[in-house]
């Protein structure tokens, strides 16, 4: 509306002015719809070719925004020959540009004890979009029964799996290596048996791909189950100032979930130091490693938060358990608007510092625990 009305005077002084003047006030419109045209140009050749820089691609967040190079970390003392080679490795993945397939899948991962009770759920959710997803099933007690067409057939090679063990660990990198079999798996997100979607299956698709970060829940606790689980056996390579805590439910870009498989020095490291019962701490590696491995090698890749909506409000060693007379549209209401992302820390002081905001654009797409099957049939 602003660039209209210098516009519109210039034709009435063209008819009441002189030649001189009438080509003054020409000259104004004119320039500025070339500026504009020029700048509109750069904007779209920007977005189309976007530079190797994190503003540009913090900016236009699509999935053809490359991945910039990080800058590379300064260390305060001599890495040991298995960083060095671990270091280069994941730079050299960090800095590859990402190959885009023509149909771009997302990966979803169930990590189960048996049979899935919201597999009918799930089968509405995906139901229509048969060449946008693909499913990976872990069992690690017994073989499911599925009744959707959808997981006929999918489940991978199980193991055994113990609540707080490496394992844990384990069978979420079994279900990435599966997964990354298939070259147009772009994202993978991690499910519990009890996690249901909060959006159709579109919100989420689009929510997930178009964006250059993984959703890994991370931050740091100072207190005693954060910090307090830290063992010094984990130096020289993880120091107490990296240690960090989240939640395990995940959603990655396929980068990511190359560096994952790739690395061996890292999860070594909480695989022997980050276990229940060493030197009296109960430190559980599903809720350190990824946290801990991407605060160090990737901190501006990650969003420090999950997409997936876990309840930790009751103080418990497990999140609230939503019954049937708990689910309501209001409920389900609540939780799809939430747009900040709260950590609660486990220090002894229960006053402000105890509660972090992460950031004002989370978005919950799932939401996990104890929810009551036949209240969905």
């Amino acid at each position: 509306m602003k660039t209209a009305r210098p516009w519109q005077l210039g034709i009435k002084d063209m008819l009441i002015m002189s030649g001189s003047r009438q080509r003054t006030h020409l000259k104004r419109p004119i320039w500025i719809i070339v500026l504009v045209s020029l700048v509109s140009i750069c904007l779209i050749g920007a977005y189309i070719y976007p530079t190797r820089g994190s503003a540009a691609c913090y900016i236009f967040s699509s999935r053809d925004c490359s991945i910039y190079e990080q800058p590379i970390r300064v260390p305060t003392r001599e890495l040991t020959d298995e960083e060095t080679a671990a270091q280069v490795v994941i730079r050299e993945i960090l800095k590859t540009p990402p190959v885009h397939p023509k149909n771009p899948k997302i990966a979803f991962m169930f990590l189960t004890p048996g049979s899935l009770p919201f597999e009918k759920l799930w089968d509405k959710f995906f139901h229509g979009h048969e060449d946008r997803f693909t499913v990976y099933v872990h069992a690690s007690s017994e073989k499911p029964a599925h009744v959707s067409r959808y997981f006929i057939g999918r489940d991978i090679r199980s193991e055994k799996v113990i609540w707080g063990k490496i394992s844990m660990v384990d069978a979420e990198k079994r279900l990435l290596g599966h997964a990354l079999e298939d070259p147009d798996n772009q994202h993978f997100v991690l499910l519990s048996d009890s996690c249901v979607p909060l959006h159709n299956f579109d919100y989420v698709y689009n929510y997930l791909m178009f964006t250059n970060i993984s959703f890994i829940d991370c931050f740091q606790d100072p207190g005693p189950h954060g910090n307090g689980r830290y063992s010094d056996h984990m130096m020289p390579e993880v120091e107490i100032k990296d240690f960090r805590k989240g939640a395990q439910w995940f959603s990655m870009k396929r980068q990511h979930a190359i560096i994952v498989m790739a690395d061996s020095l890292y999860y070594t490291k909480f695989k022997h130091y980050c276990r229940p019962g060493l030197d009296g701490k109960n430190c559980y590696a599903d809720e350190h490693y990824l946290p801990t491995f991407f605060h160090m090698i990737d901190p501006t890749g990650i969003a420090n938060w999950s997409v997936t909506h876990v309840d930790w409000s009751e103080g418990k060693w497990h999140p609230k358990a939503y019954r049937a007379q708990d689910i309501s549209y209001e409920l389900l209401r609540n939780i799809t608007s939430i747009d900040m992302s709260y950590h609660v820390t486990s220090d002894a002081k229960k006053d402000e510092s105890t509660l972090f905001l992460e950031r004002s654009e989370a978005a919950m797409l799932f939401i996990r625990e104890e929810i009551l099957p036949g209240n969905f049939e």
